[in-house]
């Protein structure tokens, strides 16, 4: 897949667990992973919104393109 996520990575900056992520978004662990592994066909903008407001970042450096 041409676009990787970069989610593990800003929440190890970040320092924060993903259970405490999860909690803080309103979403479950199970769809967090789902998020940080790749596996997600689709993001929804207020979800991405809010997991930006909890890392203080932008949408960027958590998604990025990389040609196959």
């Amino acid at each position: 897949m041409a676009i990787t996520v970069n989610l593990d990575v800003m929440m190890a900056k970040r320092k924060i667990s993903s259970a405490e992520l999860s909690e803080r978004l309103g979403i479950t662990p199970a769809n967090l992973s789902i998020l940080k592994t790749g596996k997600a066909k689709a993001v929804r903008f207020s979800t991405l919104e809010a997991i930006c407001r909890e890392l203080d970042c932008q949408p960027g450096d958590i998604l990025e393109y990389k040609e196959d």
